[in-house]
Formats: C-alpha cells, structure tokens, sequence
C-alpha cells in the first residue's frame, strides 16, 4: 500500500524536481531509518531543533533630534564667532593697534580651543570638538602672525597652527582636523615657497615648481595619515594636494609633462583604492582631477583646442567600448 511519502516523491518525479533514482535513494533511507527504530525501539528518534531563545524586549530608540540639535548650535556659534573676529579686523584693521590685533585674535582661539578642549574631556560631541578645534588652530596661527608680522610672522603662523593641528589629530581625531590640516599644509608650502625658498629675484613661474613639489610632500603626509585616521578623507585630501601640485606645475615654464604626470599618478591611485574599498569620494576627486589637468595640460602642449577635443572624444570612445566588451565578457561567465 502506498504510503503518503510514496505520493509525495511520485509527485516530484512528476514535476522534475527530483529524478526516479533519487526519489529511490530517499525511499530506501526512509526504510532504513524506519527498521532501525523498529528493531531497537529505545533508539532517540531525530531531536527536534532547539527552541529560539526568548525575544528580548526591544528598547525603544534613543532620540538623537536633541543631540544634533546641540551640535548644529554648536557649528553655527563657532562660524559667528570667527565671522565676527574676521568682520572686526576687516573693518578697523588700519585703526587698530598691534595689541588690539593681537587680543581680538588670541581671544577668539583661546575661546574656540577652550570649548573643543572641555567638551574632549567630558568625551561628548567629538565632530563639534574637532570643528571647533580646527577652528581654533586656524586662528590661533593668524593671532601669531599679526603678533609678529612680516616674513617670520607668516612662518611662524603656520608653525604654530601645525602644531595645534597636530595634536588634535592625534587626540581627537576628527575629519575635520584632517580637513584643517591640509588646508594649513597647503599655506605653508606657498609661505616657504615665496619667503624661503625663492630668491627676491626669481619668477613666478620658478616659484611655481617649488609650490609643486611642496604639494606632492602635502599629499604624501596625508596617505601617511590615512594609515592611522580617516582614511577616506585624508586620501581625498592627498588627490586635492596633487591636483594642486597639477596646477602649480602647469604655471611653471615647461611643466605640462610633468602636471600630466603628477594629474595622472593621483587619479590613478584614487582609482585604484575606489576599486578596492567603493568609496564614492575617491571616484570624485580623481575624475574630477581628470577633467581639469589632461584637457588643459594638453591644450598648452598642442596649442590645438580642436585636436585636443578630437583626442579626448576617442580616448572616451575606447574606454566606453572597453567597459561594454569587458562587462559583456563577465555576463557570459
């Protein structure tokens, strides 16, 4: 007499789910099975699976509305601050005098830095304590210049702002201190490049290499970074410093080999770590840097706005078609 798991195999032997010598093969195990308990009926049967813990009760959501409310109240007081210090000095800077300069500017670092300072050690709002520092750092290096002034004011501006960004970066470990530090890199190398390191009589467009080189040392430090902090912004920042190295280079006399270069090599490293981690940023800053550096590098190389547009439309053609063929090849796979 059939049994109901002869039915059901039948069944799907019928629809082709299972083949007549696999329905076989299940059929005899189901005997097997069935005999052993049979022939020694204090044999355990099959255990049933284990019972699911318990649910835990679910605790409701922790409100963060409040929490990013602090934060943006945060920005915005920091933002007026220094607007207000930078509205001052704008409009009576020929009125004011040194100690003026220098306690408008020393107060508003000593707020800034205070405030990102007290809220590290009390471990709460990290992103608004490393806004507010790297705010900080940034004025603390302009109350040292206007102290000092001139040449040596400059140098020491961004020495002092450095060093404050420094240990931010260290303690605190924000985005934006990655953020601030390129930007006081990207100072500094134009503040060597014009007071240090070119002679009073040089040329812009000797100095230009200089500023060049510098930005490459600029990208160089932050890939560093990126090893121990934000490595998604500190990689992105190091395609802006190359970028920047491009554009110094395409100022210097007969330097679009070498902003082709240095526009190409950054890219290419953007691109590659796209390829591995998917970071949209990476893709951004190095197509971005793309469409700037090769159409103008080569514009000034050619002197040919047509026969550079011509090049670039095939170059695009060849690329488009590799990808087709290539994501056609993988579909057959």
């Amino acid at each position: 007499m059939p049994s109901r798991l002869d039915d059901e195999l039948s069944r799907l032997v019928s629809a082709g789910v299972l083949r007549q010598y696999q329905a076989d093969s299940i059929r005899d195990a189901a005997d097997a099975e069935l005999g052993a308990a049979l022939a020694d009926p204090g044999r355990p049967g099959p255990q049933p699976p284990p019972a699911e813990p318990p649910a835990k009760p679910r605790t409701p959501p922790v409100a963060t509305h409040s929490n990013a409310l602090i934060e943006v109240l945060g920005y915005i007081g920091g933002a007026l601050l220094l607007g207000a210090v930078a509205l001052l000095t704008l409009a009576n800077w020929g009125e004011m005098g040194r100690a003026a300069r220098v306690s408008t500017g020393s107060s508003a670092a000593i707020v800034l830095l205070g405030a990102a300072v007290v809220l590290a050690l009390l471990r709460r709002r990290e992103q608004l304590s490393s806004a507010l520092a790297s705010l900080g750092c940034c004025v603390a290096g302009f109350a040292t210049y206007v102290a000092i002034e001139g040449e040596t004011g400059r140098v020491a501006g961004v020495a002092v702002a450095l060093a404050l960004a420094a240990v931010g970066v260290w303690w605190l470990a924000g985005s934006s201190l990655l953020v601030a530090t390129f930007g006081i890199l990207a100072v500094g190398v134009l503040v060597i490049t014009a007071d240090v390191l070119t002679p009073d009589t040089g040329s812009a467009a000797n100095s230009a290499g200089i500023a060049g080189t510098g930005f490459i040392l600029v990208a160089f430090v932050l890939v560093m970074l990126g090893l121990v902090r934000d490595q998604v912004t500190a990689w992105s920042l190091a395609g802006a410093a190359m970028f920047s190295s491009s554009i110094c280079w395409l100022i210097q006399e007969r330097g679009e080999i070498m902003a082709l270069a240095v526009g190409t090599a950054g890219p290419a490293a953007l691109l590659v770590a796209y390829g591995r981690g998917r970071h949209s940023a990476y893709a951004v800053v190095g197509c971005a840097i793309l469409l700037v550096i090769w159409p103008t590098a080569l514009y000034q190389l050619t002197d040919n706005m047509a026969g550079v547009a011509v090049g670039l439309v095939i170059a695009s053609g060849v690329l488009l078609l590799a990808v087709l063929m290539l994501s056609r090849r993988r579909s057959n796979l």
